[in-house]
């Protein structure tokens, strides 16, 4: 018999986290984890589009992070028999080199770039807005209950790095950037 995925414990509203504890779906922590989620999804999309071989194990990596991220937003704080991948600052290293070759390769900016150009160019800019907003929410979720700072750092370096993307992927499209000149 196959596994039905609908639980019906959520018709009411609330939802669990690791561990147990029952929260409604418009609290902080799964706002928190669900913007991350949504991230998620955009960058598999971005995965998806790219075509740049170098790229993917990148996206992959990220990927996989923000899957441990969510699973710390996502746990009970309460529970001390929850076994999770520690989050610390490795992967803001990575990001930050990663980050800092692509720069290299691409002309200094001059002015704010305009999201657009390709499809390719806008769902990236897309994961980056999303990715600010994932930020925000776990910032929110910080200020009532505390959040691994690497987690809010992270995030942050994420969405530097998605723009800087956008911008590798301009140049390895021959796509002008647009200029926004107020």
């Amino acid at each position: 018999m196959a596994q039905k995925i609908y639980t019906r414990t959520g018709d009411q509203g609330q939802t669990s986290l690791l561990g147990g504890t029952r929260v409604p779906k418009h609290h902080l922590r799964i706002e928190a984890y669900g913007s991350v989620d949504e991230l998620n999804t955009h960058i598999g999309l971005v995965r998806d589009l790219s075509e740049i071989a170098e790229i993917e194990p990148v996206l992959h990596r990220i990927q996989d992070f923000l899957f441990h991220i969510g699973s710390h937003l996502a746990n009970d704080t309460k529970s001390e028999n929850i076994k999770l991948k520690p989050i610390n600052a490795l992967e803001i290293n990575t990001l930050e080199n990663t980050i800092d070759d692509m720069t290299a390769q691409l002309q200094p900016m001059t002015h704010f770039i305009l999201p657009g150009g390709h499809p390719l160019l806008s769902h990236t800019h897309i994961a980056r807005c999303v990715c600010r907003r994932a930020e925000r929410a776990v910032i929110r979720l910080h200020e009532t209950e505390p959040v691994n700072a690497d987690i809010i750092t992270y995030l942050n370096r994420l969405s530097d790095y998605l723009f800087v993307l956008s911008r590798f992927f301009a140049k390895h499209l021959q796509i002008p950037e647009r200029l926004w000149r107020p």
